[in-house]
């Protein structure tokens, strides 16, 4: 029969291999929106789902840019509606630019905008200053020059960058030769993204988080025809990947299919059908968007090799 001081010492063991493991695993949260609000039903329905975001604890929200349709115009009203519905949440909230703010604005349907002016007002009113929105804000790192809607920030082993890529082809332009924007900002994400993936490195990141608005086309990319905006940006992203002993994550909205899938491929591998082979360490995770509105739970997890856990949430009306 065990003394009572076995007995004690036994139990205060038992007590420390609990908050040995409690020590190791921990968890962190944040919430993935976008393409939302596009009609006037979300506009309605967009603080109650903001609401159910709040009262699940995430750290923050992401908002993987189109905060309007493309029809509608590009107006100071609507983009002050806009950042007011943003502050109006609970949590930080982390706004990515989309075309349909900036880039889609020349349409006659959206008010016939300078597109560049646009894309200006947006910086005057979103990221005139290097914190996040909403009732809470949250420090972040803006991109030094002229693209400080470029933002990083960190949540626990993990680091977080923002992209300005937009859909249509990355402002590419509809000729065979890119638009004068394009040229300057596309060098500018480029080496922001480099950066980015150098810090993770330099910090012993656990993983990488990459937010932007535009689906580059993986799978155009997989069967050799990459979209040539976005073929610098899914080169480095490949190489980067590659070279990166963290988990990588991209968020992305612009085609409206909520998915969480791996779709980079690895043109080095040495299966039947060369570059086939999915990175194992890149996740890809694209937003719910309009018609159905919905928000995706990302769990930062210690404890998992591949750091990231998801919970999909389809918005449910009130």
């Amino acid at each position: 029969m065990n003394s009572p001081a076995t007995t004690m010492r036994s139990l205060l063991g038992g007590l420390g291999l609990l908050l040995a493991a409690g020590l190791h695993a921990e968890t962190w949260r944040f919430a993935v929106i976008g393409d939302t609000p596009y009609s006037s039903y979300e506009e309605r329905q967009l603080p109650a789902m903001l609401d159910d975001i709040a009262a699940e604890n995430p750290q923050f929200v992401v908002h993987a840019g189109d905060f309007k349709s493309s029809s509608k115009p590009c107006s100071d009203a609507l983009f002050s509606d806009r950042r007011a519905l943003f502050d109006a949440s609970r949590v930080p909230l982390i706004y990515v630019p989309g075309d349909n703010e900036w880039t889609d604005c020349d349409r006659q349907s959206a008010g016939h905008f300078d597109p560049l002016e646009r894309l200006q007002k947006l910086r005057q009113l979103f990221f005139a200053a290097p914190r996040s929105l909403g009732q809470q804000t949250l420090a972040v790192e803006q991109q030094a020059g002229a693209y400080p809607e470029q933002l990083r920030w960190r949540l626990g082993p993990v680091l977080f960058v923002s992209l300005n890529v937009p859909g249509s082809n990355n402002n590419f332009g509809h000729r065979k030769t890119p638009s004068p924007e394009y040229l300057a900002r596309n060098p500018a994400v480029i080496e922001w993204l480099e950066q980015s993936f150098a810090t993770a490195r330099r910090e012993n990141a656990a993983g990488l988080v990459i937010v932007m608005q535009a689906n580059p086309g993986f799978k155009h990319a997989a069967a050799g025809l990459t979209h040539v905006g976005y073929r610098k940006l899914l080169a480095t992203l490949r190489r980067e990947t590659l070279a990166f002993r963290g988990q990588v994550l991209l968020i992305h909205g612009d085609t409206h299919w909520q998915r969480i899938d791996q779709p980079l491929r690895d043109p080095t591998s040495t299966t039947d059908k060369p570059g086939n082979r999915p990175i194992a360490n890149f996740t890809r995770l694209e937003t719910f968007g309009y018609p159905l509105m919905g928000w995706v739970k990302v769990i930062i997890d210690s404890e998992l090799p591949q750091i990231f856990r998801f919970e999909v949430h389809p918005h449910r009306a009130r």
